[in-house]
């Protein structure tokens, strides 16, 4: 059953030196002010999971958090490149990242794989690629019944995934709506979970198209209004298009990017 807890102290809770950490949220309802959280309890040693490392894993990468990332395509959405992830990989700043790249199909297989309980997922993408022969954990698979030459990709279990929602309940059941991405299956096929959520509320009202996370698939919530900013959470705030071309020029050079995660380490949440 989840509990309701304080943000930092859900943080505290679930997140450990040299987890395998999956913050989720597609374009929407991303985990901001967890990862920030992460980044002020100087969590170290972390495996990232994410479908696009965007903003968020550039900021924890660039924090010294990270010692590998397995994701499916990397970028600064609308603006251009990762400078901290960059950084990372070609000079080892703050340390050296290792890499594991997948297909967004890949990725999105692999967590419904781990939310089954299967072992692993087998899709027909990565044919004609170049990802396979620099991908370990990329393999063909023939199909028993057709014979036919298909791709296997192991599931994924993190032990923790994190995601941003719009409300829970008292009894810490989860509504999101919206694009909900991979959140689900990210949460069902984890150990732990974290959910942070714009408003706890009496009931949960049925919305179109609303998922809902029962409490006893969740860890903790924690109430974090503004949770997902700069991206955008329906029904409560737009998305920061300027907060995004904002932080091409705030993490291009690492001065600029030690002086916001100063900022960000002065900040308690």
């Amino acid at each position: 059953m989840a509990e309701i807890v304080e943000l930092a102290d859900g943080v505290a809770e679930v997140v450990r030196d040299g987890d395998e950490v999956a913050m989720e949220g597609f374009t929407h309802l991303i985990p901001f002010a967890a990862g920030h959280e992460v980044i002020r309890q100087h969590r170290r040693d972390l495996t990232l999971v994410r479908m696009t490392p965007d903003l968020i894993y550039d900021q924890v990468i660039g924090a010294g958090c990270a010692a590998r990332l397995v994701f499916s395509w990397g970028g600064n959405p609308g603006v251009g490149s990762l400078h901290r992830f960059r950084d990372a990989v070609q000079h080892g700043w703050p340390r050296p990242l290792e890499i594991e790249e997948h297909s967004h199909a890949g990725m999105a297989n692999r967590y419904a794989a781990g939310a089954s309980g299967l072992p692993f997922a087998v899709l027909r993408g990565y044919r004609g690629t170049d990802l396979p022969a620099q991908t370990d954990t990329i393999k063909p698979i023939t199909c028993p019944f057709t014979g036919e030459e298909l791709t296997a990709v192991p599931a994924l279990n993190p032990d923790v995934a994190i995601v941003h929602a719009q409300r829970a309940d008292r009894a810490g059941n989860v509504q999101m709506w919206g694009i909900t991405g991979i959140q689900k299956e990210a949460v069902l096929s984890a150990s732990r979970s974290l959910v942070t959520v714009e408003e706890v509320v009496d009931e949960l009202t049925p919305l179109p198209g609303a998922v809902v996370l029962p409490t006893w698939v969740v860890t903790a919530v924690a109430v974090a209004r503004g949770g997902a900013a700069p991206s955008y959470a329906q029904g409560y705030y737009d998305r920061d298009n300027s907060a995004y071309q904002e932080w091409d020029a705030i993490s291009r050079e690492r001065d600029s990017f030690s002086a916001w995660l100063d900022g960000v380490r002065k900040v308690v949440a």
